[in-house]
């Protein structure tokens, strides 16, 4: 009992304080894209669990960072990832207010594809490595609830990205109301895919079919 306190109470720190000084980021803050994902959340984000980690004396197995069935766990990410990929393009559409595929060549080019996709994985393996990895696979095994502690996550998720609906792509009520919906389905989908798998590379790759799109035509 007193083991399943401790890691609620990690659970919480963690949460709170990527809230927290994500989010003032967030608000006060605007540097490039990829110094923001590249640097700055990793050591935001990662650097806290890293933390929890050591204090926990736990292995990256833990988070779900092993070998073992990788490719069924890659198979499974990427089947799974063309589902999450529309999803993506649904969430930008909100911004756009709609966009047919005709315009894609005009605001997409070939140096714009591997940027993005590059910095899509990064921002992917430190957010299912917190979410998925710790967040989520913490509350299922201090609640002994796999859908108790995915719906929790799955809304901690969800307001997580608050802050850049509202600072950084400034959406209205309607908008943001859509984007956070989305978000939260994804939220519950990636965390049925980890509880399925116990590896968070099938997340990552659905994090990464479902972000690309959003970030591809910010």
């Amino acid at each position: 009992m007193i083991k399943k306190i401790a890691l609620v109470k990690n659970v919480v720190s963690l949460y709170v304080f990527i809230f927290l000084v994500w989010g003032l980021y967030r608000l006060l803050f605007r540097l490039p894209e990829g110094i923001e994902e590249i640097v700055l959340k990793p050591i935001i984000w990662l650097g806290p669990l890293i933390w929890f980690l050591f204090k926990e004396k736990a292995s990256l197995s833990s988070i779900g960072w092993s070998t073992k069935n990788f490719f069924r766990n890659l198979y499974f990410g990427l089947g799974l990832g063309l589902f999450f990929a529309i999803l993506g393009v649904l969430t930008h559409l909100v911004k756009y207010q709609g966009l047919s595929f005709a315009q894609l060549p005009s605001l997409v080019s070939p140096e714009l594809l591997f940027v993005s996709l590059g910095i899509s994985f990064i921002t992917a393996i430190s957010e299912e490595t917190v979410f998925r990895g710790y967040l989520f696979n913490r509350l299922w095994q201090t609640l002994g609830d796999e859908w108790l502690a995915n719906i929790i996550s799955s809304f901690a998720w969800t307001f997580i990205h608050l802050p850049i609906a509202l600072f950084v792509f400034h959406y209205g009520p309607s908008q943001t109301l859509i984007f956070l919906c989305l978000t939260f389905i994804f939220g519950v989908g990636s965390a049925f895919v980890f509880a399925r798998t116990g590896a968070v590379v099938a997340s990552v790759l659905l994090h990464v079919f479902w972000g690309w799109p959003i970030l591809l035509f910010r």
